[in-house]
């Protein structure tokens, strides 16, 4: 997996590349939280997820909720087809 990492005024864009599975899934859950933990909006582009596993759904879930502990936003924008699947099928999709 690759990210990269973009500050605006308003939220912080952080757009994730290839696969996030059992291997990457940790590194995803670490930068997700750190920035959550700054205080300001978080956006993950999802256009560039190649694959995500369990593991992966299961960092974007603690995300989620570590970011409504924060009373912070949180939100997947370009789901890619692919880790659209895993979303729909876990239902999800509604969630984020």
């Amino acid at each position: 997996m690759k990210h990269e990492t973009k500050y605006a005024e308003d939220a912080t864009v952080i757009a994730l590349q290839g696969d996030i599975d059992l291997s990457s899934s940790p590194a995803a859950r670490t930068l997700l939280l750190e920035q959550i933990g700054k205080g300001k909006p978080v956006l993950v582009d999802m256009g560039g997820v190649t694959y995500i596993d369990s593991s992966g759904v299961a960092s974007l879930v603690e995300a989620l909720q570590g970011a409504r502990e924060h009373n912070v936003g949180f939100a997947l924008a370009a789901v890619s087809a692919a880790a659209m699947r895993v979303l729909s099928l876990a239902r999800l999709d509604q969630v984020f």
